[in-house]
Order: C-alpha cells, then structure tokens, then sequence
C-alpha cells in the first residue's frame, strides 16, 4: 500500500487562462476538501484577468506558474508536477468546486488499489446531473457509432457503451477518466512522460490512460468523492475553434491506435470521418443559432494552421494555435 506522511503538502495543480471569479470557488472549496496541508501550483498559459496573481496574493500556499504563453493544457499540466517525482498529486480544472473531504476520500480510494495510477471523483453539474467522467477506451466498434450519430442520437447503444452511463455508480476501474479532475500517482505519470504535448486540448486524458494502462497500470472510479464542475468556458469564447480541437485531437489519438502502412485506408477513413462530423457540427451549429455577426479577421481561426494540424494529427506532433484558451469543457 503506498502511503506517504500526512504533513508532506499535496501538490495540487489547476491549468489557468483568465479564469475569473471561478477560481476563488475551486480554492475555497480545497480548503475543506482534505485535512492534508495543499500546495497549489496555477499553471498560468498567459491569463489577461488577473486571477490567478490575485490568488496567489491572497493564499500562501498559491504560487502562479507562468508557462511562457497559451501552450496548451497537457503541457501546462506537465509544467506543475515537474519538480515532483513520487506521491499523489491532484491535477483539476479551476472551474471545480470540491464537495467536504473529496480530495481526502480519492486518497482513501488510492490506498486500497495499489495499482491505481489515477482515481477519478463522480464529476457533477450544475444543475446535480452526473457526468459520465469515467469510460471505456474508444474502439472501432463503439467509437464509430459515437462519432456518427451520437450528436443527434444521444441515446443510441453506442455512445451509451462508450460512456457506461447507464451503469449505477459504484468504485470500478476505467479505461479512462475525465483529466477535469484526478488523483495521479506522479511516479507512474513520469514514467510514461506525462500528457502528451503534441495535444492542445482534448484526448489528452485518453491518450495518457492508454499509455499507463499499456504498462499495467489501472484508473479507478471513485464516486464516493464528488465534486462539480462548471466547463464550457473555452466553448463559450469559440465554440467553433473549439469543435475543431475536439476532432483534431479525436484524429489524432484514432490515428496512433492504428500505425503502419497496411492501416493507411483505415487511417484515411477516419480522417474522411471526423472531417465530415465536424463539418456537421459546424453547419448544424449555425443553422441552429442563425447568422452570426460580422467577425473581425483577428477573431476568425487561421485556416493554413488547421489544415496543418489536420493533417498531422494522424501522425508526427502537430499543435494548433491561435487565440484559445487552453480550458476544458465535458466532451461528447
């Protein structure tokens, strides 16, 4: 069982571009989230509001991280648990709010799966509906019918296999969970060299699962610890940049599951696939909300880096860039 002393300060790490007032929620729920002293590292890709200097003139054991700019979330994330090498560490969204004892019930968790790379909270709503955070690695055989129909069919059997969302909650092992909120063993996580940066947002969770879970690592789901989560702030500032980061990175992540030359028409198939699918989403996107207002050409995304990262994203690192916050949003 890996345990370490309860005075050795838990690094807690939260990616942040201009988070707001949402900030003083997430650290203010912390403070009765574990009775373990907390060391917050705010991984700052270039915040413009202030925030997080506030806050770290506020709290003392808040200490802001600049990252050099808006370098993408996995990258920001790697940058706050550099200088730690073994324990737990939590890594979380600054829109969090931690239910009394969350962070102290995932440890509870973590000490009884000694194979556990990460533990994962039951993520909430808002409005109380419970998100499905912990799901199954995506296959051919789910993945393709969640991609096709799962934007107008939410329901369908596919998605609903994927996501496990019809399971009761209870403590189980995932192929994955929602990188807005876990407990990381940092030995494990180095091991396999942290979130791949070659993910802007998105999938960066996935990928970093399948990679421990290659080295016999586990992801357990832990619903006895809750908290919420607000998201959708990155959606809300481009949400058509934002769709395009979700497929590029979806791409991505499908593309590295199927390498070599034989596989080359399957690779082009889901290239052909999500392109179509974001394609959609864009068109349905704008018929539902009307016409949009006149953007200016600083505003609208930069096709040539696009087209880049599109065609990249299948195999060597491609980023995109632009003017988008590095956040998260509950995905699909």
């Amino acid at each position: 069982m890996r345990t370490e002393p309860a005075e050795t300060p838990l690094r807690v790490v939260a990616v942040t571009y201009s988070p707001g007032d949402s900030l003083d929620g997430f650290l203010s729920s912390l403070a009765t989230a574990t009775t373990r002293p907390v060391e917050v590292v705010l991984a700052d890709n270039g915040s413009v509001d202030g925030a997080p200097q506030r806050a770290a003139g506020r709290f003392p054991h808040v200490r802001v991280l600049p990252t050099g700019g808006n370098i993408g979330y996995g990258p920001a994330a790697n940058a706050g648990l550099a200088d730690v090498r073994s324990g737990w560490a939590v890594v979380a969204n600054p829109d969090i709010r931690f239910e009394p004892g969350a962070v102290d019930e995932l440890l509870a968790v973590a000490a009884r799966w000694p194979r556990a790379a990460t533990v994962g909270p039951a993520i909430r709503t808002p409005d109380g509906q419970l998100y499905p955070s912990a799901r199954d690695l995506p296959a051919l055989s789910t993945g393709v019918g969640h991609a096709l129909v799962g934007w107008a069919w939410p329901g369908n059997p596919w998605t609903a296999r994927y996501r496990r969302e019809r399971e009761a909650p209870r403590e189980r092992t995932a192929g994955w969970l929602s990188g807005a909120c876990f407990l990381v063993d940092v030995e494990a996580f180095h091991s396999v060299g942290g979130f791949d940066p070659g993910y802007f947002m998105y999938f960066e969770d996935v990928d970093l699962a399948a990679r421990l879970g290659a080295r016999g690592w586990l992801h357990v789901y832990a619903p006895s610890a809750v908290v919420e989560h607000e998201g959708g702030h990155s959606t809300r500032r481009d949400p058509h940049r934002m769709q395009r980061v979700h497929h590029t990175s979806a791409l991505r992540y499908l593309s590295r599951q199927y390498p070599g030359r034989s596989r080359a028409p399957l690779r082009a198939a889901l290239r052909a696939g999500l392109g179509g699918r974001m394609l959609l989403s864009y068109v349905s996107a704008r018929v539902s909300a009307g016409a949009e207002p006149q953007r200016s050409a600083d505003e609208l995304p930069p096709p040539r880096t696009w087209r880049r990262a599109w065609r990249r994203a299948g195999g060597s690192s491609g980023t995109p860039s632009g003017r988008m916050a590095a956040g998260r949003r509950p995905r699909p």
